[in-house]
């Protein structure tokens, strides 16, 4: 074994040693991390199962170009190529609805045609309506402000109705959603850090006797911190792994109340847990700020030891 390897390897059993000689402590320790990690966790977790079904929703706006008043029928009919021209390259169903068309239909659909028929004149003005997909994401469709802008701008339009302002607030939802996962998540580690920083400098004040005593003998500062390190990684991983067996216990009684909910809406849709790559991600997390608490903490006070 190089000398590398054996160094770190008494500074892991060292760290081992440290957490045998006093478990209460340490699991305790685990515990009050694991709780600051808990809830991150289960923010990353609720959006990775949010985030593709965001994706899968069925986003096909549908554009609706009303004519002015003044408009002639000619005029709206001599607008079809412009606004087909408009449309090209994408996945639309144009059709022209003519006035007495949406008269008609509107007697039909509101049972008002006694009232409507007291107008008089027909009050509804020439109209095309486009039903657009292709719009995998939410994302793509704010390509439709796009084309919207350029209907507005044809002559004779007088207003240009899209009804896909509900994709636009879904994802406005999620962007503040992630931001707010973001803040809480660097709020609690920042947490997670103290509270490992508490830890080290604890141990150090315990072994500060045994610590000047190897300093006499000739131990060199690294010698000396790299077990404190391996004892703050320890206890992020230790904390990470209970927090995601917490989320993980949770999806269950979570899923149940889902389900009698998602039936409403004819849907399936359960939380699943996190896939292996993101649970190794999140314990790498979890074991990083353990270690940056430990860097800080041995730092800080075993400089001080002589």
């Amino acid at each position: 074994m190089s000398p590398w390897l054996r160094q770190h390897h008494f500074a892991f059993k060292a760290a081992l040693g440290t957490v045998r000689k006093s478990p209460g402590s340490f699991l305790f320790n685990v515990l009050v991390v694991a709780l600051a990690l808990t809830l991150p966790f289960a923010g990353i977790t609720l959006l990775d199962n949010v985030k593709p079904l965001s994706e899968q929703l069925s986003v096909d706006p549908e554009i609706s170009l009303f004519m002015r008043e003044d408009a002639s029928r000619a005029d709206a009919e001599a607008l079809a190529p412009q606004v087909r021209n408009i449309l090209t390259g994408k996945h639309a169903e144009v059709a022209f609805v003519p006035r007495e068309q949406a008269l008609a239909s509107l007697k039909e659909r509101s049972g008002l045609g006694e009232v409507l028929d007291t107008l008089g004149d027909n009050p509804l003005p020439d109209s095309y309506v486009m039903k657009l997909d292709g719009f995998a994401s939410a994302g793509a469709a704010a390509e439709v402000d796009a084309i919207t802008e350029q209907l507005r701008a044809l002559p004779g339009v007088d207003t240009v109705q899209v009804d896909s302002s509900w994709v636009k607030r879904l994802a406005a939802l999620l962007g503040v959603l992630r931001l707010s996962l973001l803040l809480l998540a660097v709020t609690l580690g920042i947490v997670v850090i103290a509270v490992v920083f508490n830890t080290i400098r604890l141990q150090v004040l315990t072994q500060k006797e045994e610590i000047a005593v190897a300093k006499l003998l000739g131990a060199t500062d690294n010698f000396i911190h790299r077990p404190f390190y391996y004892t703050g990684a320890l206890l992020g991983l230790a904390s990470g792994a209970v927090a995601l067996g917490v989320v993980a216990l949770a999806l269950n009684p979570l899923n149940k109340a889902i389900a009698e909910f998602a039936q409403l809406y004819g849907s399936n849709f359960q939380l699943l847990p996190l896939g292996g790559l993101e649970i190794a991600g999140l314990l790498a997390i979890s074991a990083g700020l353990g270690l940056t608490g430990a860097l800080l903490s041995v730092r800080r006070h075993l400089a001080r030891v002589r």
